[in-house]
């Protein structure tokens, strides 16, 4: 039986043991050196039987000779002595490993076989490995460092922010610049065999000094934990910043419905993390300058902010920026406007960005407009944008220098947060970096990326929105077999939402064409004809739906193309009359079930839009207050749903309340639910709700996981 594994002696480890340590140039020799670099102040066992001894540290043959238990073991020899090694290491009493190099479940048939084995025997002793095919570890608190580069300045490098990467060139890239920030922990995890990113985050959430968590993830090895552990870091305030590249690591499945379709990995990995309160990062740079705004001695409480800069052309580029990204950028309120022209002079606008170079007196004109929009009520944090480098060939490198003294001030009377901003990346004084950084005001680097930064720290810190309370939704799924169906055909998931209190369409499933006449009467001309069975999810493609059937004789007419069409599609099935709803707007309502993450919810235009424009809001469910809202107020096509020209609003508060209701459907039922698909919903003018025109739904397999 697998024994817990415990990452503290993978990140704290009392002693090191370096498997292929040499007094030549070698990876063991980095990380030999980095110990001595770091003053690491466990037990070092170098391990190589060809030296007595690296510099004074005695040498050892092997595992076995050790003269104690290793908590880590490194190692840097070949696939083959490394799998000889790992085999030494329950005996040796280890508790953590390495693995650096490649060649094992990534390459192949032997080197599968190799990695299996030692995730046997980790697994059964307990041993927490990270890798293969990976950097290593890097503790600075801790001053340790199983990682694959030589390091040294480790107060430089230490910091509060974890950083998680399934890349070594991403963790490569990021340590080479410790000047706005530094790190707590580094793991980069490479196969992951053992220990996974989502472990390595959860260690993070109880890790004194990480206080921010940034990750760079190609795939998600075990989505239940790592959702668990965004969970633990929302509720410990500590953001976890995420750039995801490639696709989740997820079962595949053969999608039937068009939520399925609309609602994938990537798209839903973003809906994860929203859910679960991690900030997405679409770029590099973007992760880098989140991390930086976020060293300010706090966070903004809200998404305002006030923007000094001493140039108009300055100001309008960030106006356009912002109003493309969606960053908040409030005018002054009049009476700061009126004070700041009476002290400034002239300048074009509304007032943010305040342009402070006004009547060109600078120096009085900036400590003015910073104390003075640190003070007005609509703003929670402060920026001032201005551009040059130490290589600069003009300009005064003391006169911006003195700027930093301004700010200080400026940020200690207000107790906002305050920022100073490069028009563009790439700029940067030394000695600013360090001042600014040493007082909590972070040199931000580019306009998208600066102010982007400090909109997303700003909406972390808003929370999330009330979570809803589920009740009983009245449906008794005993009514509807389930069991042993691949899908839950039109009539029968119509039922259910019916149920639900959403209305479907007027509709009668009969056997003979005699009872389908008397069906239509009953209902009204114009009808519908549709074949219905679950083995027929897409009646459309087989040309099995009939519509505006207006008199008996076409009603008669259709039903004997149903029959003749079911007989080429080798097909059985009942008939429903339906009515035919001509009015209205067509939109779609679904949910697809993503195993490890839940249950996802999709809105947006219905019918053949759907296919063509891919416009869909997601929400990972249950729902929370105002999303559903929310959803239909985000898609391009939501425009179509307001007045115009005379022609009265739609019924989107009857769309808002069939999006919660499904929601706590699937709360209720989502154990046996693996996808519904409202497609299409016709939404009628305001007051005159929705009605449900074609429905489906696939349950579970027997075994409760999706097909």
């Amino acid at each position: 039986m697998a024994k817990p594994i415990d990452l503290e002696a993978l990140f704290r480890p009392r002693s090191v043991a370096i498997v292929g340590a040499s007094p030549r140039p070698s990876v063991g020799r980095y990380i030999f050196d980095t110990l001595s670099e770091f003053k690491f102040a466990g037990d070092v066992y170098p391990v190589n039987p060809r030296y007595e001894a690296i510099d004074e540290t005695p040498c050892f043959p092997s595992l076995d000779d050790l003269p104690g238990q290793p908590d880590v073991v490194a190692f840097c020899v070949s696939p083959e002595r490394t799998l000889e090694g790992f085999r030494q290491l329950p005996g040796a009493g280890a508790r953590a490993a390495v693995i650096f190099g490649g060649g094992y479940g990534e390459a192949g048939e032997w080197g599968r076989a190799a990695q299996a084995e030692i995730i046997d025997i980790a697994q059964e002793s307990g041993i927490a490995l990270c890798g293969p095919n990976c950097m290593g570890v890097i503790s600075p608190h801790a001053r340790s460092s199983t990682y694959l580069q030589i390091g040294s300045k480790r107060e430089a490098l230490a910091g509060n922010v974890g950083l998680i990467s399934q890349s070594g060139s991403i963790c490569i890239s990021m340590l080479s610049d410790v000047s706005r920030f530094g790190f707590s922990l580094v793991a980069s995890t490479g196969n992951e065999a053992v220990v996974s990113a989502a472990a390595v985050l959860d260690y993070m959430v109880d890790h004194e000094e990480t206080k921010i968590v940034a990750t760079f993830t190609e795939t998600i090895a075990e989505p239940e934990r790592y959702v668990a552990a965004l969970d633990r870091a929302a509720e410990a305030g500590k953001p976890v910043v995420v750039l995801k590249v490639g696709k989740t690591q997820r079962t595949r499945e053969a999608i039937m419905t068009h939520t399925g379709g609309i609602a994938g990995d990537e798209r839903v990995f973003s809906e994860v993390l929203r859910a679960h309160r991690a900030i997405e990062v679409a770029e590099f740079d973007e992760l880098i300058e989140v991390l930086a705004a976020f060293q300010a001695p706090k966070l903004p409480e809200g998404r305002a902010i006030s923007v000094v800069t001493s140039s108009g052309g300055a100001a309008e580029l960030m106006l356009d920026i912002a109003g493309n990204t969606g960053v908040d950028l409030p005018a002054l309120p009049k009476a700061t406007f009126e004070e700041a022209r009476q002290k400034i002079g002239d300048f074009a606008g509304d007032g943010n960005p305040l342009d402070a170079w006004g009547n060109g007196n600078f120096r009085e004109n900036m400590p003015h407009a910073l104390n003075l929009v640190g003070e007005v009520e609509n703003t929670d944090s402060v920026v001032l944008a201005y551009d040059n480098d130490d290589d600069a060939p003009m300009g005064n490198i003391a006169d911006y220098l003195a700027r930093i003294d301004i700010m200080e001030g400026a940020r200690t009377t207000s107790g906002k947060p305050y920022y100073q901003l490069t028009l563009r990346p790439g700029l940067r004084i030394a000695e600013q970096t360090l001042r600014l950084r040493a007082l909590g005001i972070p040199p931000l680097f580019g306009i998208r990326q600066g102010l982007g930064a400090i909109d997303q720290l700003a909406r972390w810190n808003g929370g999330m929105a009330a979570a809803r309370p589920v009740g009983d939704v009245g449906v008794d799924l005993t009514d509807i077999a389930m069991t042993g169906r691949e899908s839950v055909h039109e009539y029968d998931s119509k039922r259910l939402m019916a149920g639900l209190g959403l209305r479907i369409t007027r509709e009668e499933l009969v056997a003979t064409s005699e009872d389908a006449a008397s069906a239509a009467e009953k209902i009204g001309y114009p009808v519908v004809l549709k074949a219905v069975s679950d083995a027929i999810p897409h009646k459309s493609d087989l040309g099995l739906v009939i519509v505006g059937v207006s008199t008996v004789d076409e009603l008669t007419a259709g039903w004997e193309t149903l029959q003749a069409r079911l007989v080429d599609a080798d097909a059985t099935a009942d008939i429903l009359v339906q009515e035919m709803v001509r009015d209205g707007i067509e939109v779609f309502v679904g949910v697809a079930h993503h195993p490890g993450f839940g249950h996802v919810l999709a809105f947006g235009l219905g019918g053949v839009e759907l296919e063509l424009e891919n416009d869909a809001a997601l929400r990972m469910l249950p729902l929370r207050e105002g999303d559903a809202e929310a959803m239909i107020s985000e898609i391009r096509g939501a425009v179509r749903f307001e007045a115009f020209r005379g022609r009265p609003a739609y019924d989107t508060d009857s769309l808002a309340a069939c999006l919660y209701a499904v929601s706590d459907f699937i709360a209720q039922s989502g154990d046996v639910i693996r996808e519904i698909d409202l497609n299409p919903i016709k939404l009628q003018p305001a007051g005159e709700g929705c009605v449900i025109v074609d429905a489906l739904i696939l349950p579970m397999t027997p075994e409760g996981e999706d097909l």
